[in-house]
């Protein structure tokens, strides 16, 4: 991990890398950082608060190893929250947390040693004073690096307050875009549903009364999150099933809800499904890429749920099936001309082959990779499961249209994981090539790294460079 050549395999792989990939400018189009903490910029306390404070991750680690919630989410100080991480964090042997985390350490503090239990104590103390020296802060880690666009994760009643003053801040040097998640609209039989329209109502300007206010203000909304440089809308897809839908029915289950009574999982399902392919046809008259992240099993132990809320480290990847729903949905956002570019994830592995390729079915002159197969995200976000996704998608897409790396992640030290991904994917290009499997042509091979590691998503998103 802290060697040059750290997953780069020959000669070619190393080329690749070192000359174009590893300085290549980082566009980050899909995370969940807080447009707020870049704005205020405040200097971080110490590593744990960078390292702990938001990494589900790291606590579903420390919690298998036994460590007890107090050092790990609790009242615990900042040093012995970073001693108990680095105990857990020595013996995760195959683990992306073990690469990541000596990564960041090599990266953003200069430390050439392999976080351990006996150092611990001396590395908290390293970092602490790399961070008052050099005021380690959101900016200054983005800087750090070389990250050019950032699309954070925001509900349709946020005001962007934000995101509007970074647009306003000429000497930024990167931007801060926000990304459109409706998720909270779609979900009716959240016991919170109906506050939530509320809400809704309110930043929109509209009370809703009926299932055509809702998509009147959803409407409003996104012309509202254009206006501040959106680009990019997601959703959540815990649940996949297809049956047809007519906008009378959406209504009735609509008003049904509003009435107070009791909606099925069926009901429920159609009218997420036709909100969704209403919502589909208003990104693609914006102009947006819409991303769909599928597989997620959210809250799987309830009283941790209950103690410590959602995003904790307790959701799983689910286990149902995507295909023929999925082609059924595209198909019908696709018959009301409303199928827009779109990102597919998969949170389990089995469903490589099928998102793979299934963008192939629906293309569109002029657009290369109309519909993205998303990278390895989440669970396998790892060095075989990122492998695993480059060779799917080679085999049955076609990998130099990829739009390549994001984060997905909370905290400012994770760009070191397009770094973590630029090796895989050259080291696997360059076993192409060293095997005879792909020829040695210089001038593509440049345009292959170089589009999958920020150019293709510059064309994608339709920005400037």
């Amino acid at each position: 991990m802290l060697e040059e050549n750290f997953l780069l395999e020959g000669e070619t792989a190393g080329h690749l890398y070192k000359d174009i990939a590893k300085d290549a400018p980082i566009y980050d189009y899909h995370c969940h950082l807080s447009a707020r903490e870049i704005c205020e910029d405040r200097v971080f306390t110490d590593i744990t608060s960078l390292w702990l404070e938001h990494d589900h991750y790291k606590w579903r680690a420390m919690r298998y190893a036994g460590v007890k919630e107090e050092l790990i989410t609790g009242e615990a100080g900042g040093l012995d929250k970073f001693k108990a991480w680095a105990k857990v964090c020595e013996r995760l042997i195959g683990s992306p947390l073990y690469h990541w985390a000596n990564m960041e350490l090599k990266t953003y503090f200069g430390i050439s040693e392999i976080l351990r239990e006996e150092n611990a104590e001396r590395i908290y103390h390293l970092c602490k004073e790399t961070i008052d020296r050099e005021k380690l802060s959101p900016v200054t880690m983005i800087r750090k690096a070389k990250v050019e666009l950032i699309c954070t994760t925001d509900d349709p009643i946020d005001g962007l307050e934000y995101h509007k003053q970074l647009a306003g801040k000429a000497d930024l040097g990167f931007r801060v875009l926000p990304a459109f998640r409706p998720d909270k609209a779609l979900n009716i039989r959240k016991p919170d549903f109906k506050e939530y329209i509320d809400k809704l109502g309110k930043a929109g300007g509209k009370e809703i009364t009926c299932y055509s206010d809702l998509i009147s203000v959803l409407q409003e909304r996104i012309r509202f999150f254009k206006e501040a440089g959106c680009r990019m809308s997601d959703h959540s897809i815990e649940s996949l099933q297809f049956e047809p839908v007519s906008c009378q029915e959406a209504e009735e289950i609509f008003r049904k809800f509003l009435l107070g009574k009791e909606i099925s999982k069926e009901e429920a399902e159609k009218y997420k499904l036709y909100t969704l392919i209403l919502l589909a046809a208003e990104y693609k008259k914006a102009g947006w890429v819409m991303q769909l992240h599928i597989g997620a099993y959210r809250n799987a132990n309830e009283l941790m749920h209950k103690k410590l809320g959602v995003d904790a480290g307790f959701d799983i990847m689910n286990d149902f099936e995507i295909t023929d729903p999925l082609v059924h949905l595209l198909n019908e956002m696709e018959k009301k001309s409303g199928l827009p570019k779109m990102v597919l994830y998969n949170l389990n592995p089995k469903d490589n082959l099928v998102l793979a390729s299934l963008p192939h079915c629906f293309t569109e002159g002029g657009i290369p990779g109309k519909i993205q197969f998303g990278p390895a995200w989440w669970f396998c976000d790892h060095k075989e499961g990122i492998l695993t996704h480059l060779k799917t998608i080679a085999s049955q897409g076609m990998l130099a249209e990829f739009t390549g790396m994001l984060t997905d992640s909370r905290s400012f030290l994770s760009y070191v994981r397009h770094d973590y991904f630029r090796r895989i994917l050259c080291s696997y290009i360059g076993g192409l090539v060293d095997n005879g499997e792909f020829g040695k042509d210089e001038k593509v091979l440049k345009e292959i790294v170089e589009g999958i590691c920020y150019k293709n998503i510059i064309r994608y998103l339709d920005i400037k460079e």
